[in-house]
């Protein structure tokens, strides 16, 4: 017998670094739930890691999202019927449009290449610490820092002006905010395509050793094919590792034993950003899938037209999967997490993502072994409000 939710998923956090406590309850009675989206569609919901991974990888769930039912509301109200994505816009695609496209930015993000990336990475890290150092004895640690290391990295990495910035930065946030009207989400996406489809057009007169220039130079794919392409770059490039850096620090230093064990061992570098995945899982309403015919899993059938939700912050924390798993440990083995989702939709861009933080984190704590939090964390803003968690502001001083 599975249990129908009354309205939606469950969103609000038990602590700042916790999930909703009612997904683990729902994950103990029952792996997937019967859930009533906010429009009214009867789907599912999964909170168990090795069926959130089955769900994953079973291409006969479909990522289109003309079949989607959103298990946000935005401003409040359930999201709209969706059209089928804009050529180029891949992760909201099956195969075979899919496969075409991911294949083309696949050979940019070898773990090769992202490695090749390492020491101008680390010189973007360093001269941020330097600014950070300069400006005295307390900064924001999200202005300052998270928010621009992996703003720059990506701006180079595609060719976008990083004096262009802030533009791009403001509608991202209002695309993802929770009180955004449909209307405005809309509306800051076809800014930020416009503003991509320039660059595209751009690229043709003057190419650069680039990641737009290289999609342009192939000859397959349309202006708004490539803008598409890296708009979804562009976004995801600087959102989620940047609230990774900001949320993963604060957490360190409210977890002073976790922080002195990496501090006394750097090696510990790699388990810790694998961890702070695992256990912060900042994307707040997981995935989604829809079946394209009737699929038995999970002891029940998921009828062809049923939209599914996936958990990620509820897989990440089952304990059939990870040992004590509601407890944050830099030395644990998080490997095999879902924080960068699994099969054939699985983040692009996750070696870069790790490369920013294995640097970001150990250049921070070694450059200001005495960081801490400048206001009660209590008072930390925290992004409630974002479909991307994290923190908005992160007060902090050293000496």
């Amino acid at each position: 017998m599975t249990e129908t939710l009354s309205a939606e998923l469950p969103s609000r956090r038990s602590t700042a670094f916790d999930p909703p406590a009612e997904l683990g309850l729902l994950r103990e009675r029952a792996p997937i739930s019967r859930m009533k989206f906010p429009d009214g569609h009867l789907g599912w919901l999964v909170t168990n890691y090795e069926l959130a991974r089955e769900v994953h990888a079973d291409r006969r769930f479909s990522s289109r999202s003309e079949l989607q039912h959103s298990p946000r509301k935005v401003a409040g109200k359930p999201v709209p019927p969706r059209p089928a994505a804009k050529p180029g816009m891949f992760i909201a695609m099956d195969a075979p449009d899919h496969t075409r496209y991911r294949k083309l930015l696949t050979g940019q993000f070898t773990v090769r290449r992202m490695n090749q990336l390492m020491p101008r990475i680390e010189q973007i890290v360093a001269e941020h610490l330097a600014a950070m150092r300069a400006s005295g004895t307390s900064a924001d640690l999200v202005a300052q820092f998270a928010l621009p290391v992996p703003s720059m990295v990506i701006c180079e990495l595609l060719g976008v002006p990083y004096e262009d910035r802030a533009a791009f930065q403001e509608d991202t946030a209002k695309a993802l905010r929770l009180d955004s009207t449909f209307e405005e989400i809309m509306e800051a996406f076809e800014r930020l395509e416009d503003f991509v489809l320039q660059l595209a057009k751009r690229k043709h007169v003057e190419p650069g050793d680039d990641m737009l220039s290289g999609l342009v130079a192939t000859g397959e794919l349309t202006d708004e094919e490539v803008a598409n392409m890296g708009l979804l770059l562009l976004v995801a490039g600087h959102e989620t590792t940047a609230n990774m850096l900001g949320i993963g620090t604060m957490l360190l230093l409210r977890h002073p034993e976790q922080l002195a064990a990496l501090q006394a061992d750097p090696s510990l570098v790699d388990n810790a950003v694998e961890e702070l995945m695992r256990y912060l899982s900042i994307i707040q309403f997981g995935t989604l899938r829809t079946a394209l015919e009737d699929v038995e899993i999970g002891g029940v059938v998921v009828k062809a037209g049923e939209s599914v939700s996936i958990s990620v912050a509820a897989a990440n924390r089952d304990p059939a999967r990870f040992e004590r798993p509601d407890e944050f440990d830099v030395r644990r083995s998080a490997a095999g997490h879902l924080a960068f989702g699994h099969g054939v939709h699985q983040c692009l861009g996750q070696q870069l993502a790790r490369i920013e933080m294995r640097v970001g984190f150990a250049a921070l704590f070694r450059e200001f072994p005495d960081l801490r939090l400048a206001v009660p964390a209590e008072d930390v803003k925290l992004r409630t409000d974002m479909a991307i968690y994290g923190v908005h502001e992160l007060p902090v001083e050293f000496s």
